[in-house]
């Protein structure tokens, strides 16, 4: 895997538990926490927005 730019979520605090994003060349989204920062998602802008919306929509509560 090339090395990207990974950058930090704004909502991921001073913790270690933290978020980070880097896009690929190729139009993909990586994601990864920082207590596995070996385990990556990969995922497409679209998907991505598409879990972001449901999250805040609530669609996502019935799975806790």
């Amino acid at each position: 895997m090339s090395r990207l730019n990974w950058r930090k979520s704004t909502f991921s605090e001073e913790a270690s538990s933290c978020v980070y994003v880097g896009a690929t060349g190729n139009g993909k989204v990586r994601l990864r926490e920082s207590d596995e920062p070996d385990v990556v998602l990969t995922t497409t802008p679209a998907a991505l927005r598409a879990l972001i919306r449901g999250a805040k929509a609530g669609d996502l509560d019935r799975f806790q």
